[in-house]
């Protein structure tokens, strides 16, 4: 140690918690607020390739929505949202779920977000031989924009390691219920008012239930660690490969969504908006490199009403990955999303 150390004060660790440092009713909300400009939306979209039109085509969208300038596409919106959230998920082993995720707004170019994330559920995992201590938490997370409208309100499931690696926290909430229930379809409509769908002449009519289909031409998963800190997402994982305890960085669970969003808009090139997520599961860790693809379920769809009119469309995207390293290997499955978007 040199001299100018020696007797120097101890410096703070720069961390997130532990799964002991949580309690429920834990709530931070000091994550820098981001202004959704057009150089963000065109970082994301290199990123992505999201398509949905509403983002693309100014004309478009002053005809549907009634308003100058671009809709911002809703997956950037989310990514800055969970990104604003990892301030208590720096530690983060793995994010097992997205939950009821509903747009109460649908933000534009020039709006700036706000996130305040809330613990408001904590589990111990059970232990297994060989494995340190973890612990699952769940996280309410609520957006809001430049002048207090509600944007997102959706909950999450991260898993934390112990500080203690054969802890005993006796933590042991139900997590079931967590963001569980059928969305309001009041909600939705919400966010699209004063929205004239019929002003889209292009349009194709909306497709059946049961339709389905298959991306094959898949998406390599590229520019990992720069998504993350597009978003403001601080989570080590992500960022240090060190951190991880498998010597590979995990890529951020909204990265694979873009991807599966972007996928959903070459299948289906009329959909205006992704308004919200009935449920979102990684099923197996996605890296960089990694090639996706999807198929998509059409299961439900449910009128607006309204003098707009449109569709709000209940989609299924289940997405593969096939590994760089091992291209002989079969395809792993690594999410399942169920989701709604809106068509005219």
């Amino acid at each position: 140690m040199s001299a100018a150390l020696a007797g120097a004060p101890r410096a703070h660790a720069v961390a997130g918690p532990f799964f002991e440092d949580l309690e429920v009713g834990m709530r931070v909300d000091t994550a820098p607020a981001v202004t959704l400009t057009d150089g963000l939306a065109a970082a994301h979209r290199a990123i992505v390739g999201g398509r949905l039109r509403l983002a693309l085509d100014a004309e478009l969208c002053r005809a549907v929505t009634g308003q100058p300038g671009l809709l911002v596409d809703p997956q950037l919106v989310c990514d800055v949202a969970i990104g604003q959230s990892t301030l208590l998920t720096q530690r983060v082993i793995a994010n097992l779920f997205y939950r009821g995720l509903a747009f109460r707004r649908l933000p534009r170019i020039g709006d700036t977000l706000r996130t305040s994330t809330e613990v408001v559920a904590l589990r111990q995992t059970s232990a297994k031989p060989g494995r340190a201590a973890s612990g699952l938490a769940a996280l309410r997370v609520r957006t809001f924009d430049q002048r207090d409208r509600p944007v997102l309100d959706f909950h999450r499931c991260a898993m934390l390691p112990l500080r203690d690696p054969v802890g005993d926290t006796r933590r042991a909430d139900d997590l079931a219920a967590v963001g569980a229930g059928t969305l309001d379809l009041r909600v939705l409509a919400a966010a699209l008012e004063g929205w004239d769908p019929q002003a889209w002449r292009g349009r194709a009519p909306a497709p059946a239930p049961g339709a389905s289909w298959c991306v094959t031409a898949g998406d390599v998963v590229s520019s990992a660690p720069e998504l993350a800190r597009l978003s403001l997402n601080v989570a080590a994982a992500h960022h240090d490969a060190a951190s991880t305890g498998s010597g590979r960085r995990l890529v951020y669970g909204g990265h694979t969504i873009g991807l599966a969003a972007a996928q959903a808009t070459r299948a289906l090139p009329d959909l205006l908006a992704i308004v919200a997520w009935h449920g979102c599961d990684h099923l197996a860790p996605v890296y960089e490199g990694d090639t996706l693809t999807s198929r998509i379920e059409l299961e439900r769809a449910e009128p607006l009403g309204g003098a707009g009119g449109g569709t709000l469309l209940h989609l299924r995207s289940y997405v593969r990955a096939r590994r760089a390293h091992d291209h002989a290997a079969e395809p792993v499955e690594v999410l399942d999303w169920h989701y709604v978007a809106a068509v005219a």
